[in-house]
C-alpha cells in the first residue's frame, strides 16, 4: 500500500469511531497551519527535499506530511507525484501564491486564508478579487428557462413544445 494510500484509509475511514476522526483532523489542522505560518512566512524559498526531510524539517510524523503534500499538491506550480511516493521520494513545495490562496478558499480552509502572513503577500484588494474569483467558479449558472411556446432551441423554428420538448 502507498503512503497515499495509508493516508487516506486513516483520514477518511469510514470505520473509525467519528469522534477519534474528528479529534484526528483536529490536531492534522493545527500542524497544517504550522507549516503554512512558515512557507507563507518565506514564499520566495523554495522549500525541496525528500518526504521524509521535510517531515523532519516541519516536525510532522510521515502521515501528516503525506497529507501535506496531498492537499497542496494542486497549488505547487510543478505537482509532486504522490500516488507513488514513498519516503524517499525528492519533493518540492513551491507553489503558485495565488492559486494556493484560492485553493485554500475552495478548500472552506479559513484558518489558512485568513492566517496574517498572506497581509503582506496580498492586498485586501486582490484577496477579494481572488475570493470572488474561487466563488464564482464553483457557481452553477443556469441558462434561460424554455417556456413551451419559445422557439426550440435546436433551430428547427417550431414552438419548442412540439419539436424537442413533447
Amino acid at each position: 500500500m502507498t503512503l497515499l494510500e495509508q493516508w487516506r484509509n486513516a483520514a477518511y475511514s469510514q470505520e473509525a469511531d467519528p469522534k477519534e476522526l474528528e479529534k484526528f483532523w483536529q490536531r492534522y489542522f493545527i500542524k497544517e497551519k504550522g507549516v503554512y505560518e512558515q512557507l507563507l512566512s518565506n514564499p520566495k524559498e523554495v522549500v525541496e527535499g525528500t518526504v521524509k526531510e521535510l517531515a523532519d524539517k516541519f516536525e510532522l510524523e510521515l502521515m501528516a506530511m503525506v497529507g501535506f503534500l496531498d492537499g497542496i499538491n494542486d497549488s505547487l506550480k510543478c505537482p509532486n507525484p504522490i500516488e507513488e511516493m514513498t519516503e524517499d521520494t525528492k519533493v518540492s513545495l513551491e507553489f503558485d501564491m495565488e492559486l494556493l490562496y484560492k485553493n485554500m478558499i475552495g478548500a472552506k480552509a479559513d484558518w489558512l486564508y485568513e492566517l496574517p502572513q498572506w497581509d503582506d503577500l496580498l492586498t485586501e484588494e486582490r484577496k477579494k478579487e481572488l475570493y470572488k474569483e474561487q466563488k464564482s467558479s464553483t457557481t452553477i449558472v443556469n441558462g434561460p428557462k424554455i417556456g413551451r411556446n419559445d422557439p426550440c432551441p435546436c433551430g428547427s423554428g417550431k414552438k419548442y413544445k412540439k419539436c424537442c420538448g413533447r
